[in-house]
């Protein structure tokens, strides 16, 4: 039954995907755009409308989406192969990839939030599947960092009632004069950055790993994370040229650059891949605050391809070393398990941008156009050192899974014989290798001309050499010399915390927040709310019966003392008169 779910929901996927590519290439080719209106519901003059917009952009990225999603279902079938609820996993799966979908398909307000929600709460229930207190910590934490963009999507759905419609498609042109939709687009970039975690809600980013790892590794490639940054590409017509893009590009500068730096301090290893894509999502923010949507949606799918399948790797790697992720204990795992060590080296080597890989035709074009545009220095160094640091950790990490020796247990059987989890991984390997010139003829129908200097042409290059030489010789280290590096202890203790983020933006805060609802709720709810209505007026109407039921029992002395009490008042207005 399990086994039958997991094929049927694989070859629907595969199927739908390759419908959505072949339309892409015709809506792509004729220049086609299909604008879908359904009425739902129409009730006098109100109407409940549910608006679907397809365009090559929009196909294409679902294409990708249902690829990747198929894959990591057959993976599942083995990876999960031991787990009582495997079809609610698949159902969980299938409801993200749905809310997904929705997202992308959505040019209305409304439905955005239906699809950005149903992100936002499934991500939830995925993340506390492994059901430990780290796990609903984690996903407390995701959902709560998660919010504070939904808060805000709610506002902007409610200020765009002004415009009498929730189309924001059509209001792009007339939106650009109004004052108020400077405020916004703030509100969009805003959510844009709690769901793609940029500076300051980056902490939930690498928490988000207490989930199975075929979820991380549809989380991380084309679902949640990236959801921020396609709602900033379609937003982008209207953003450009304003200051909205400028605090943009330097909280994803130094997102790019914590991310970078923290991997290299982390021994987790689903954490470095998550931090890499940290990273990656920080390169794609910047890139489109600088007014390059296309080339930011560019590299948001070719890095989708690899990041999905350098999760599948670490997938297989952790459950050899018998769910053990510290990469100090791995090593030499080359010579065992060498399939999967290929498909780890060549999606590594991808993000990593080296020549003709998938990566390197992204993000080789996003250096080159952020060199030719006139930013300042500051912004040109973060983006040249963080794609040192891509190599630095990169190189760091083969060496401690692939090279290093084994450092585990002295008798070990490692075998890489799983034929389930290498299939699924040998269709992410293809496209590992082919998506990025593939896309690159597809979506720019004119090549770009970058002319520059010798040694700028040659700038990535020399960065990638000084990380790969650093990543070499941090890898190599001795006890002697990690011993040297306790003399920086608490600065090696704040680049690993992310710069005390989680203490500062998700942890302090929701602390703070939870204490002050809780006395809110002792206070006003269970306090003074509770004494003068629902309390207050139970003791109130409880006298008035007990009074009155006197009177009801029919008891003689009550009517006695009633009408000698009248006779007095009869008596005592005739004397009056």
């Amino acid at each position: 039954m399990k086994n039958m779910i997991c094929f049927v929901s694989f070859f629907f996927l595969i199927m739908f995907s390759l419908l959505n590519f072949f339309l892409f290439l015709n809506f792509l080719m004729n220049d086609y755009m299909m604008f879908l209106e359904w009425e739902i519901i129409s009730f006098n003059s109100n109407m409940i409308v549910m608006s679907i917009l397809l365009d090559w952009m929009s196909l294409l990225f679902m294409s990708f989406v249902m690829l990747i999603s198929s894959v990591v279902i057959y993976y599942s079938n083995s990876y999960m192969s031991s787990e009582k609820n495997l079809i609610r996993f698949i159902i969980l799966v299938l409801l993200f990839v749905l809310s997904m979908i929705l997202l992308i398909i959505s040019p209305n307000m409304i439905s955005i939030l239906l699809g950005w929600d149903g992100l936002g709460l499934i991500s939830y229930c995925l993340v506390i599947y492994y059901q430990n207190i780290k796990s609903f910590n984690a996903g407390m934490l995701t959902a709560l960092s998660n919010r504070v963009g939904d808060v805000f999507i709610l506002i902007v759905i409610s200020w765009m009632m002004n415009y009498g419609s929730w189309n924001y498609v059509f209001y792009m042109n007339f939106m650009k004069n109004d004052w108020v939709m400077m405020m916004m687009s703030m509100m969009v970039m805003i959510a844009s950055i709690t769901k793609s975690a940029q500076i300051p809600f980056s902490s939930w980013l690498p928490a988000a790993m207490a989930a199975p790892t075929p979820v991380s590794a549809l989380v991380h490639s084309s679902t949640l994370v990236t959801a921020g940054v396609y709602l900033m590409i379609r937003f982008n017509e209207l953003l450009e040229n304003t200051f909205v893009f400028k605090i943009l590009l330097i909280l994803s500068s130094l997102t790019m650059f914590m991310a970078g730096v923290t991997a290299n301090c982390e021994f987790d290893l689903k954490k470095i891949i998550a931090l890499s894509t940290l990273s990656q999502l920080g390169l794609m923010m910047s890139i489109l605050s600088m007014g390059l949507p296309k080339l930011a949606f560019f590299h948001l799918l070719t890095h989708a391809m690899f990041k999905a399948l350098l999760f599948m790797c670490a997938g297989v790697i952790i459950h050899m070393m018998m769910d053990i992720q510290d990469i100090r204990f791995m090593g030499g795992l080359g010579k065992f398990i060498p399939l999967t060590s290929l498909c780890l080296n060549i999606s590594n080597l991808s993000l990593c941008g080296i020549p003709f890989l998938s990566g390197f035709y992204s993000k080789d074009m996003i250096l080159e156009m952020m060199s030719l545009s006139n930013l300042n220095f500051m912004i040109y160094l973060l983006f040249y050192i963080s794609t040192g640091l891509t190599m630095f950790y990169t190189i760091r990490l083969l060496f401690y899974v692939i090279i290093n020796d084994y450092n585990l247990i002295s008798i070990y059987n490692l075998y890489d014989e799983d034929y389930i989890m290498l299939k699924s991984m040998m269709v992410l390997l293809f496209m590992s290798l082919i998506s990025g010139s593939m896309l690159m003829w597809l979506i720019f129908m004119k090549p770009y001309m970058i002319y520059m200097s010798f040694h700028m042409k040659l700038m990535v290059i020399y960065v990638s050499l000084v990380g790969m030489i650093m990543g070499y010789l941090i890898s190599t280290m001795s006890l002697k010399s990690m011993n040297k590096s306790l003399k920086f202890y608490n600065l090696m203790n704040f680049f690993s915390l992310m710069w005390f983020m989680p203490n500062l933006s998700t942890y302090g805060l929701n602390i703070y927040f939870m204490n002050l609802g809780l006395k809110l709720y002792k206070n006003i709810d269970m306090g003074w709310s509770e004494m003068y209505s629902g309390q207050g007026m139970y003791n109130m109407l409880k006298k008035y019966v007990i009074f009155y039921q006197m009177y009801q029992m029919n008891n003689f002395k009550i009517y006695l003392f009633s009408f000698i009490l009248w006779i007095f008042i009869f008596m005592f207005i005739l004397m009056l008169n």
